[in-house]
């Protein structure tokens, strides 16, 4: 690879041992895809996990004095204040969450604890170089916003982070966003919950190719949110394109780039309807609700304090979503309904945390098959179906 004079010297140690080891990182990933030299990044998003890998690359590049130039939001953690008040936190799980927290802090992170930093506290633009982790910001910013960003992981958007740079391969090339396969969408996707379904199916349809979507009509932000985090899920799938919705899709030329597609394929509701079952577990009685993976909007909080306002809850209903959006929900009042239902609001948290096992073994109801994907290692299982036929199971107990 070719280095600037600046990225030799971090590489030769002018900037101390941690710059140097995350430059090493850097460019072994850069030799490894053939990348012929390094651009400068605008914005960084790690997926931070509090996991036992996670924290000892942390640590260590913190303890050699790494200090990040392009200063990255975070995935979430969990509040263990909030949570102690309704279980017994394993105090092993509560050394790490601190310590990664520490760590984090001394490389210059920005703590939002936030598995959707795109929709409110690290937006990037059309055309803007990134490095995101976190399976539903990737493509939500690749394929929505227009930015450019690879599928990276925790490590390597904490060494771009803190170099400065990525190596410029895959998808920050023009050529490599160009799609694959058309998608012929035959289903009147009337919910948002219809995008997860599409989002889940689709790889198995196209593998990893870049999908275009035609037949998709003026999809909500939320609808746009799950439809790459279950392609994310479902598959390994970093962009996707909707013609006449998404920036690089105006027509379906221009979303192949002047090509004809490398094939098409149809997607009807028949289809949709098969994920769902292949996706939920039987239906019947249900011990909890979990919403929020990817964490829920304001819009989505709404929808959920508008069904169980006045109402009391069957079983425990718990939303994950970031703190601005807590913050809303409680000056609008949202969050003194859901709890005077039963329901609690939870910020900087995901489901894919130990401070959720305490739910181990139980069944739950979900929207969002993410989520339910996640949990299956955690002892979990869920009905997995839209989020106001959720919100009524919980406050049935079950679901018909």
């Amino acid at each position: 690879m070719h280095l600037t004079a600046d990225e030799q010297a971090m590489l030769d140690g002018r900037d101390g041992p941690g710059a140097q080891l995350a430059m090493r990182v850097q460019v072994a990933i850069g030799e490894a895809f053939d990348a012929p030299y390094m651009v400068p990044v605008e914005r960084t998003h790690v997926a931070l996990s509090n996991q036992e890998a996670d924290l000892w690359f942390a640590e260590k590049l913190a303890a050699a004095g790494a200090v990040c130039r392009v200063r990255p939001t975070v995935n979430p953690s969990f509040n263990w204040k909030q949570f102690s008040a309704i279980t017994d936190l394993d105090p092993a799980d509560l050394e790490t969450v601190k310590r990664t927290h520490d760590a984090y802090l001394k490389l210059g992170a920005i703590m939002t604890y936030n598995c959707t930093p795109y929709l409110e506290a690290n937006v990037p633009v059309f055309g803007q170089v990134i490095a995101f982790s976190e399976s539903s910001a990737t493509p939500y910013v690749n394929s929505v916003y227009g930015a450019r960003t690879n599928r990276e992981s925790a490590q390597s958007a904490l060494t771009a982070a803190i170099t400065g740079v990525a190596p410029y391969y895959g998808f920050l090339l023009d050529e490599n966003r160009r799609g694959q396969v058309l998608v012929h969408v035959d289903a009147p996707m009337a919910t948002d919950f219809d995008y997860q379904l599409l989002g889940y199916f689709t790889p198995r349809q196209t593998g990893f190719q870049v999908p275009v979507f035609d037949g998709l009509h003026h999809p909500s932000r939320e609808a746009l949110m799950n439809l790459g985090a279950e392609l994310n899920t479902g598959g390994n799938v970093a962009i996707y394109h909707i013609v006449g919705v998404t920036p690089e899709a105006p027509t379906v030329e221009a979303a192949f780039q002047g090509r004809a597609p490398e094939r098409e394929v149809t997607i009807t509701q028949a289809d949709l309807d098969w994920m769902r079952e292949e996706l939920t577990d039987p239906y019947g009685p249900v011990d909890f609700a979990l919403f929020g993976c990817p964490h829920l909007t304001i819009r989505q909080v709404t929808t959920v304090a508008d069904l169980v306002r006045g109402r009391r809850l069957a079983v425990p209903l718990y939303i994950m979503t970031s703190s601005l959006t807590y913050s809303l929900a409680e000056k609008m009042g949202y969050l003194e309904d859901i709890r005077a239902a039963g329901g609690e609001i939870f910020a900087d948290t995901c489901m894919d945390q130990p401070c959720w096992k305490f739910l181990a073994g139980k069944k739950g109801v979900t929207e969002s098959p993410k989520c339910a994907y996640y949990t299956k290692r955690r002892n979990m299982s869920f009905v997995v179906t839209e989020l106001e036929r959720a919100v009524q199971a919980a406050l049935e107990g079950e679901i018909r």
